[in-house]
């Protein structure tokens, strides 16, 4: 009995396999799809597996998409040259991890420009679409754009509630542009991705760090950080991109039902999601026991001082390099007030 269900399970197996290779033969298609957030992240399910059924479905089978969530296809700084150069076939990526490639794109990240995912994504995706963003993209195929809802500061125990408290401390920047912010503010940054932020903490390299609600409860950073201070420092730019090749060699109508799952719809899905994930987030962070803090009216007014600044003098230096920061600056503050009209 025990070697007539052992020859069982060997034939169940075989069948899979067989299945399996059936499927991936029938697909015309094969595409990996990189991303660097946890498997279980709500990203995971709104935006990367929702975007793999969709495609596959609308395809009839004759695309089939692979996910690899976590850096397991590459790590996140390299997630552009990545699908650039076909490591990844598609990646979701944040511009801002190579730095001074997507200057214009990075206007997104300024202080204090929207207050939801939903709106800063639907401006974002209204300014690729302008075509003013071509030449930063040139190298690859744009699928969407998009932001994530305002970052916050969170520290290990370190209550910060004036600029004397943020004085010193070592904070995890995302970006170039949000580091100057934060040194700007009196604070050390230092670069490292978003998946590197909970060991960090954990081994005191940073004192803290910045990220929307929604991150802190998916990379579990509610765990190693107890106080956060609700600001609304910036809000980080995010592409998800297709390599040329990849996209160029499918058939016409297989390439619709991926210009189909492009654009605007995907953008505020992204931006929603963080949205919604951060009411989710807020509320893990105080189960947890974390102490949400505020700033003073007087104190707010002196950050937001300094954010204004930086704004400014980033704009002046895409002007002085020749680019249109200030006409670029003022479409992105025009296309937001049209996205807070269009989804409210």
């Amino acid at each position: 009995m025990k070697a007539v269900k052992k020859n069982l399970s060997r034939f169940a197996l075989s069948s899979l396999l067989v299945i399996s290779s059936a499927s991936t033969l029938a697909a015309e298609a094969n595409l990996r799809f990189a991303h660097f957030m946890p498997k279980n992240s709500w990203q995971s399910e709104r935006m990367f597996d929702s975007w793999k059924k969709a495609v596959e479905e609308q395809s009839a089978g004759r695309i089939q998409v692979t996910v690899f969530p976590a850096q397991t296809l590459g790590k996140a700084p390299a997630g552009y040259d990545n699908a650039k150069n076909g490591i990844a076939d598609i990646a979701w990526t944040v511009q801002g991890y190579t730095a001074g490639r997507f200057p214009l794109s990075q206007i997104m990240e300024l202080p204090g420009l929207f207050k939801t995912g939903a709106v800063g994504s639907c401006a974002f995706q209204k300014l690729y679409d302008s075509g003013v963003l071509d030449k930063e993209y040139e190298e690859t195929k744009v699928l969407y754009v998009h932001t994530h809802s305002p970052g916050h500061l969170h520290t290990k125990d370190q209550v910060v509630t004036s600029l004397e408290d943020l004085k010193g401390l070592k904070i995890r920047r995302p970006t170039d542009l949000i580091g100057e912010l934060i040194s700007e503010l009196g604070a050390e940054p230092v670069g490292m991705p978003a998946p590197s932020i909970y060991q960090s903490m954990q081994r005191g390299v940073i004192d803290g760090y910045m990220l929307p609600w929604s991150a802190v409860n998916s990379f579990r950073a509610y765990e190693v950080s107890k106080q956060h201070l609700d600001f609304g420092f910036y809000s980080l730019a995010f592409v998800t991109t297709m390599n040329k090749r990849a996209y160029d060699k499918l058939p016409a109508d297989l390439k619709k039902v991926i210009d189909n799952n492009s654009g605007m719809d995907w953008a505020v899905n992204a931006g929603q999601g963080y949205d919604d994930a951060d009411i989710v987030g807020l509320a893990k962070i105080k189960e947890e026991g974390g102490t949400i803090n505020e700033l003073s009216a007087e104190e707010r007014a002196q950050w937001q001082t300094i954010a204004d600044g930086v704004t400014k003098k980033y704009i002046a230096k895409l002007d002085s390099e020749g680019l249109p920061g200030t006409t670029t600056y003022h479409s992105v503050k025009g296309y937001i007030g049209e996205c807070e009209t269009e989804l409210n």
